[in-house]
């Protein structure tokens, strides 16, 4: 149960590093590990021998870092599911956990080697040394054999006579004395702290604020604290969030929220002789978070018939493997090679937001107003900055960056970091906004400690550059690679898209997983209701359950978010996501479509229609950088296959036209269509894409060329808007133009 703690402690701060500059906007602050005993000394006998629960805590520390072999064996069977630790439905309790670690497909040996690096500072396993801060009487620090850095503190009321008990209890940890270092608790809340791991017993519940608490590990608490286990959820429950709303986040945030969030804005906690829910859930009610809520399964049907038609989907053969199949170097010419790519930008400056209470009237509410300063400006790397970098650090730390990535399969060479940033340097490929003038000698800089601050700023900003072409580089070359091997295969119901059940339980049929708060009585009896009469659930319409019914999408039923489900969020959640308004919109405008002229326009025409689910199981393009398609659309004649992919969605924040890779991928597909084509010995298949834009024609006009794009600009360039008039149908020139084209 310790090493679960452990590992969901290293996915929040696995997934914070890695995706910093998309979670900025959330004020995350970085994961900290709390674990809290009952009290510091014996409280309970094991197999005849005092313990402790702080000793516990620490003694398991010990076997991680010094038993390499029991570490990675057991972090192999908690990834599978495989731990003995059974829910009361008899799933493994860690079954279906760690969605974002599965998914880097990383072995249990290289998630150990990154843990002991991202959380311990350590080069490799070793023991444990605990470190008696004579400045701070209170206070022991962690650190890993053979490392000076500290990546935790024991925070306990008597550390002399904790001594005595590991001393007596556990000979094999190793105690140590220093003398210099100040109060590493008060470390704890800055911004660039290294310390993950907090331990101690009821010492610091009271009087101690951290918005950074992300996960705890609870030994003995709860049974006698009463209010105290209320101020101690307290540390984790609350968070800043977005635009400091101290709220969560919602799938219907604008721009969409980063896949993962949700895993670092959920307090994750673990334990163990620990009798707290009752206290805890009368503390989230308290609070406003629903604490009784029921899942259900909803069946989906899938149209076979429709299957029986032929319907092709480019995929990549199952035998293919990127990593397995090839090998690849790390060059420095990416952009003389792929002149067409964006160029990298990075910003990596300061931020500062303020919140402002203020009274517009006498006798009115207050109001706030909110301001967001940066510290940095855009700037290209300049050469002269370039012997101050230490070089061979920089190799080693982009190594680090492809081991946790899991890309095995690419060679760096020393000396290549050098070579990318100089071809980097004073050219169009590369800007950074950064909050120090790079421009400025170094030499200039007032004093010894202020230099050496700048060189480890430029350090880092440099590894971030490094970062960014090496994952850029990689994926560029991934996705030609599978563009080279993508065939055509017919669509069945084994495909990922239809399969519908979470990868961790295989044997669940298809259906989505509805989880609803037991106090919405009216939704949770449609539901039940709906169970009982699946004729209603595939055919019709109700709004207690509020779904679209279409009859030529692959599957029943479609379920949608309104209004009402808006104000339900926290009451009703669905997986898959249920469609948004502008993929209803879409869906419910090509049914009318369709049935006013299927025997028109499109006479002779059948049209299927998917929605294409995202990581892992959807159509995708550009996958290492997250883009599905929404839906799919098969159009079909005597003649040819057409397969459309279409993407509603907001446009405020897309890139320019020339960058949107997304809007772009209607140019690439005729080429790819006839690769693929040529590969699969079927020359009757064609590809097409589209942005259907639910941002208005005259909200989008001014971000697009010099401002004065018609709607027939933006429609040469595949982007359409919903709307329906007289002179503009997007519908009637999506067929047009999608079925104007000729195959091969």
């Amino acid at each position: 149960m310790l090493l679960g703690n452990l590992l969901s402690f290293y996915q929040q701060l696995r997934l914070y590093e890695e995706q910093f500059d998309a979670l900025r906007s959330y004020n995350l602050e970085k994961p900290l590990w709390v674990f809290v005993g009952s009290t510091v000394n014996a409280v309970y006998t094991e197999n005849k021998k005092p313990r402790s629960d702080v000793l516990t805590v620490i003694r398991f520390l010990h076997r991680f870092l010094n038993e390499r072999a029991w570490a990675v064996e057991t972090l192999e069977a908690v990834l599978k599911g495989k731990t003995g630790l059974v829910s009361p439905d008899g799933r493994d309790v860690f079954a279906e956990q760690f969605p974002f670690l599965r998914e880097q497909a990383v072995s249990a040996n290289d998630l150990y080697e990154d843990m002991l690096r991202r959380i311990f500072h350590a080069p490799g396993s070793g023991g444990l040394h605990l470190c008696e801060i004579k400045n701070s009487p209170d206070e022991l620090g962690l650190k890993a054999a053979g490392v000076g850095q500290y990546f935790g503190v024991v925070y306990i009321g008597d550390v002399p006579e904790f001594k005595k008990l590991i001393e007596a209890s556990a000979p094999e940890l190793t105690l140590e004395q220093d003398a210099i270092a100040r109060s590493l608790f008060e470390r704890i809340n800055r911004p660039d702290s290294g310390l993950h791991v907090l331990i101690g017993a009821r010492k610091f519940m009271e009087g101690w604020n951290s918005w950074r608490v992300s996960s705890m590990g609870l030994l003995n608490i709860g049974r006698q604290e009463g209010s105290q286990i209320i101020q101690l959820f307290g540390r984790g429950v609350r968070l800043k969030g977005k635009d400091l709303s101290l709220k969560r986040s919602t799938p219907k945030d604008d721009p969409p929220r980063p896949q993962h969030l949700p895993l670092l804005e959920t307090l994750n906690i673990f334990a163990v002789r620990a009798d707290y829910m009752a206290q805890f859930r009368n503390y989230l009610e308290h609070e406003g978070i629903e604490t009784d809520t029921l899942e259900l399964s909803l069946p989906v049907q899938i149209n076979r018939e429709f299957l029986s038609r032929g319907l092709l989907t480019p995929r990549l053969p199952a035998e293919a493997d990127f990593i397995r199949q090839t090998t690849l170097l790390l060059e420095p010419d990416l952009f003389d090679r792929r002149p067409s790519l964006s160029a990298i930008k990075l910003d990596l400056s300061l931020r500062l937001q303020v919140l402002k209470s203020v009274k517009p009237e006498p006798e009115t509410k207050p109001e706030f107003q909110q301001a967001e300063l940066s510290g940095g400006r855009e700037q290209h790397i300049p050469k002269s900055i370039l012997p101050w970098i230490c070089w061979e650090e920089a190799y080693f730390e982009l190594l680090n960056f492809k081991q946790r990535k899991g890309w095995t399969n690419l060679i760096i060479r020393p000396e290549t970091p050098q070579q990318i940033i100089e071809r980097l340097s004073d050219s169009n490929h590369c800007w950074v906004v950064v909050d120090i003038d790079l421009q400025k000698p170094l030499c200039s800089w007032a004093d010894r400690n202020q230099i050496q601050e700048i060189r480890k700023r430029i350090q880092e900003i440099i590894l971030a550059v490094l970062c960014r072409y090496t994952e850029k580089f990689y994926h560029t070359y991934r996705e030609e690679w599978e563009e080279e091997n993508l065939v055509y295969q017919p669509l069945d119901e084994n495909d990922p898209n239809l399969t519908f059940h979470p990868s961790a339980r295989p044997e669940t049929k298809r259906a989505y997983v509805l989880k609803l708060s037991r106090s919405e009585t009216q939704l949770v009896n449609a539901v039940l209701k709906l169970l009982e009469n699946r004729k209603a659930l595939y055919e019709e319409e109700n709004h207690n359950l509020p779904r679209l019914q279409f009859a030529r999408h692959l599957y029943q039923p479609l379920l949608i978010e309104t209004q009402n489900q808006r104000r339900l969020n926290q009451s009703l959640q669905v997986v898959p996501p249920a469609l948004v308004e502008s993929e209803q919109r879409f869906v419910a405008d090509l049914r009318e479509y369709w049935e006013a002229e299927k025997n028109g326009t499109l006479a002779g025409k059948e049209i299927f229609l998917l929605r294409n689910l995202s990581r892992g199981k959807g159509i995708s393009f550009f996958a290492q950088r997250n883009f599905y398609p929404d839906f799919i659309l098969w159009i079909i004649d005597k003649q040819t296959q057409r397969i459309v992919f279409i993407e509603p969605h907001g446009m405020l924040h897309a890139k320019a036209y020339i960058y949107d890779e997304k809007a772009r991928l209607h140019e690439r597909l005729p080429a790819l269509a006839k690769k693929i084509g040529d590969r699969s010995n079927r020359t009757d298949v064609l590809l097409d894409s589209f942005i259907i834009s639910a941002t208005p024609y005259d909200e989008l006009k001014p971000y697009y060329g010099d401002g004065n794009w018609s709607r027939k600009d933006f429609a040469e360039k595949h982007i359409l808007f919903q709307e329906k008039t007289n002179d503009y149908h997007y519908l009637e020139y999506l067929f047009r133009c999608a079925t104007k084209g000729k195959t091969g």
